[in-house]
């Protein structure tokens, strides 16, 4: 079934901080040419967010105006990048090693800057994204 997800960057500029998100690249037991959902460390990811208390949510890459791709199991994380929060720091512990490689291979840990996601704030004009369908 479809279902809308927003751009790490406009999740970005509605919490109007930087965000956390995850990305998942194909490997030999899981083709990207599959569903997003059939990739069994990220099932493991989600179960471990859901233990850790953590809300997650499914969102696109970051929005570029030209051209598009299909959803490939990118995850927003709910939690503030502070690395004074306990949470944080047991999500980045799960994550990563402690000289700052990712754990899990084929899955990368991101902070998107506000800074950075303002970059498209134009994007918010009411219509944007409709006349630029219609241009397409």
């Amino acid at each position: 079934m479809p279902q809308l997800i927003q751009h790490i960057d406009k999740i970005a500029r509605d919490k109007q901080r930087d965000v956390l998100f995850l990305t998942f690249h194909a490997n030999d037991a899981w083709h990207i040419s599959s569903s997003s959902r059939d990739n069994p460390l990220r099932q493991t990811i989600l179960n471990q967010l859901t233990q850790m208390g953590i809300l997650w949510e499914c969102c696109a890459e970051f929005a570029n105006e030209n051209g598009f791709s299909s959803y490939a199991g990118q995850l927003y994380i709910d939690l503030a990048p502070d690395k004074d929060d306990p949470l944080y720091q047991a999500l980045e512990h799960y994550l990563e090693t402690p000289d700052g490689h990712m754990r899990f291979e084929n899955v990368n840990f991101y902070i998107l800057s506000l800074e950075v996601a303002m970059r498209n704030a134009h994007h918010d004009a009411p219509g944007f994204w409709e006349k630029w369908a219609s241009e397409w």
